[in-house]
């Protein structure tokens, strides 16, 4: 009987060492999504990984990024990724269960899987945590996403996306993108462009806006129907426009 003591000492001790980091990883947390919402992320935790990997691989390129607050930004490719990644941004809380819904019953019947990642889920990946995918990982994105939903609201999520999204080598966020692939400013992108740079979010490191095979060609065309309905998000007029 008197070992079990010290056994129960130190599963309290774990146990409140536990209790202790849950806290202060709450609080910091909080925090840093707190202050995003009025700051803007000049660099996100998945762009580090990134070019950390680059640097020990001999390559020093740094992720371009020229920051470009929503309303500077094109309809066009407001309206384009939507269409292409969350056409329901606007309804759902952070998780399209209808989605995951849909991808559930094509890896049951077809043995296939697709991603059901909504436009919060990506933004609370790419700023927040590292590429390598786990348990863990999916489980501090859920969190996040919860979190970014209730601090930033529907206009800062897709701004801070827009800006931070991984958009081929490089590049992170729609004016680098722009800029590298058509030589123009965000704000100045047309319907077509719109829609290819966002038929390529899937796959920007395989997949070229401007030498599309058929699959990116079959995904702009599909988008480029889909935009005529997607809200226009904005800060100037309330959340949206139709």
């Amino acid at each position: 009987m008197p070992r079990a003591k010290p056994k129960k000492k130190t599963f309290r001790r774990i146990l409140k060492w536990i209790c202790v980091f849950l806290v202060v990883f709450f609080v910091l947390s909080v925090l840093e999504v707190a202050v995003l919402r009025v700051v803007d992320p000049r660099f996100t935790v998945m762009s580090a990984c990134q070019w950390i990997c680059r640097m020990a691989g001999g390559e020093e390129e740094v992720p371009q990024m020229d920051w470009r607050p929503l309303e500077e930004i094109s309809p066009h490719i407001r309206r384009a990724v939507l269409a292409g990644e969350d056409q329901r941004f606007l309804s759902h809380n952070g998780f399209d269960f209808i989605e995951i819904n849909e991808a559930m019953k094509d890896m049951t019947s077809r043995g296939s899987f697709r991603g059901a990642s909504t436009i919060s889920m990506q933004t609370a990946r790419s700023v927040f945590l590292w590429p390598s995918r786990s348990l863990v990982r999916k489980g501090l994105e859920a969190y996040y996403t919860v979190l970014i939903e209730t601090f930033w609201g529907k206009e800062r999520i897709l701004e801070i996306y827009l800006n931070t999204v991984d958009w081929g080598k490089g590049l992170m966020g729609i004016e680098a993108a722009s800029q590298r692939y058509f030589h123009v400013s965000s704000a100045n992108l047309s319907r077509g462009q719109a829609a290819v740079l966002a038929a390529i979010l899937p796959s920007p490191h395989r997949w070229s806006p401007t030498d599309p095979g058929p699959q990116t060609l079959k995904r702009q065309q599909r988008i480029l129907r889909d935009m005529m309905i997607m809200p226009l998000v904005s800060r100037k007029n309330g959340k949206s426009n139709q």
